[in-house]
C-alpha cells in the first residue's frame, strides 16, 4: 500500500495497529516499516510518537494490561447487581468486547521476553484475584472461589482466542460455563 500524505495517526492508532500485527505475525513481525505500510503512512511518522521499537513494545504491553485487564476490573467492581449477575456480565463483556483477543499473542511473546512475561503474569494475577473476589462475593469459600475464578479466567482467555465458534455457539457455550461455575 502506498503511504498516504496528510494522515495523522495518534499514538493509540500505532498501538492498535501494532496489536493487530502482533496477533497475526508475532512480536518478530512488529516492525516499524511494515506497521507504517499497514497503517498507510510513512515510517517517519512513527517517531512523532515513539523513540524506537522497544518504546512501542512497552506501550503495547502497557495498553494491553490497562485496557484488557485494569479498566474492565474497575468497571466491573462499580457495576450493580447480584454477584452472580456481575459474574455473567463480566463473562459477556470479555466475549463481546474481545477483551481476551490479544492474550494468546502476548502469551507467546512472554515466552521469549522477560518484560512481556512479567506483565503477562501480573495481568493474569489481577484477573485471577478479581475473579476469586467475585466468587467470594457470590458466597463461595476462598478455595472454591479461587478454583472457580481461575477456571473462569482461563476459560475466557482460551475460548476467545482458540475456539472458532460462531457467535451464537459461543454465547450458548458461555451460558453453560457460567451455569457450571455458579452452581453449588
Amino acid at each position: 500500500m502506498e503511504a498516504e500524505k496528510n494522515i495523522r495517526l495518534s499514538r493509540e492508532d500505532w498501538i492498535h495497529g501494532a496489536l493487530e500485527l502482533l496477533s497475526s505475525e508475532g512480536v518478530e513481525g512488529v516492525k516499524i516499516v511494515p506497521l507504517a505500510e499497514r497503517l498507510g503512512v510513512t515510517s517517519g511518522s512513527f517517531y512523532w510518537h515513539f523513540k524506537n521499537r522497544r518504546e512501542l513494545y512497552d506501550a503495547l504491553l502497557d495498553h494491553w494490561e490497562r485496557e484488557m485487564t485494569d479498566v474492565p476490573i474497575v468497571e466491573a467492581k462499580k457495576s450493580e447487581g447480584t454477584p452472580q449477575e456481575r459474574i455473567w456480565n463480566i463473562m459477556q463483556q470479555v466475549m463481546d468486547s474481545g477483551l481476551a483477543s490479544y492474550d494468546l499473542a502476548i502469551w507467546h511473546w512472554a515466552q521469549t521476553d522477560v518484560k512481556a512475561q512479567t506483565i503477562f503474569k501480573r495481568a493474569l494475577d489481577k484477573r485471577f484475584n478479581f475473579a476469586c473476589w467475585l466468587f467470594q462475593q457470590a458466597g463461595f469459600s476462598k478455595s472454591q472461589a479461587e478454583a472457580r475464578g481461575r477456571m473462569m479466567a482461563v476459560y475466557m482467555m482460551g475460548e476467545s482466542t482458540l475456539i472458532p465458534d460462531t457467535p451464537d455457539d459461543r454465547k450458548e457455550q458461555l451460558r453453560t460455563m457460567y451455569e457450571i461455575l455458579i452452581s453449588s
